[in-house]
């Protein structure tokens, strides 16, 4: 490997539809790792059904704290790689799988989604109610519901949920 590897969360590329798969392995072996996933409304032509879908398709998030678990980990049955920014391994920091955690366990928001579009226009808030209080947010008016985008700038991913307008306050304009 070649490479010093740091003690973080980072990001495993796996194969199509193994998520729970590897999420599973991992875990069996002793790693911690984090697959985020979202109620979704699947219609067939007889019927619909609520099912959990990976909120990255693809991507497991595994906490490596040593070169041993990153091969430990790349050797999982279903991975394909860890994921690169450059020539360096992707790492996200703790505080970003947080609100990704805090996102999808609350009762607050509804209508999680993610995106890869660079969002430059909207306002900031400080949300002011429930169980995000304290977070600054960027509001999008999508269809007339106000939507908090929270950036995931190590993968350049973006998370956004439906939150009541009366919970927020603005601070300022996007830069």
């Amino acid at each position: 490997m070649g490479k010093l590897i740091n003690a973080g969360w980072y990001v495993l590329y796996v194969k199509s539809r193994h998520e729970r798969k590897v999420d599973n392995l991992l875990k069996e072996v002793n790693l911690e790792s984090f697959l985020p996933l979202v109620k979704t409304i699947r219609t067939w032509s007889d019927r619909k059904k609520m099912i959990e879908i990976p909120l990255f398709p693809s991507y497991v998030f595994v906490k490596i704290e040593s070169a041993q678990d990153f091969h430990k980990a790349f050797s999982i049955n279903g991975a394909c790689t860890f994921v690169k920014c450059g020539s360096s391994y992707a790492t996200i920091r703790d505080s970003e799988i947080q609100k990704i955690k805090f996102l999808l366990t609350t009762d607050d928001i509804t209508n999680v989604e993610k995106t890869t579009d660079r969002l430059e226009e909207g306002e900031i808030a400080l949300i002011q109610y429930g169980a995000f209080t304290g977070l600054e947010c960027e509001i999008l008016n999508v269809n007339n519901n106000n939507k908090i985008v929270v950036r995931m700038d190590s993968i350049n991913q973006n998370i956004t949920a439906t939150l009541p307008s009366h919970y927020l306050s603005k601070l300022s304009k996007a830069v």
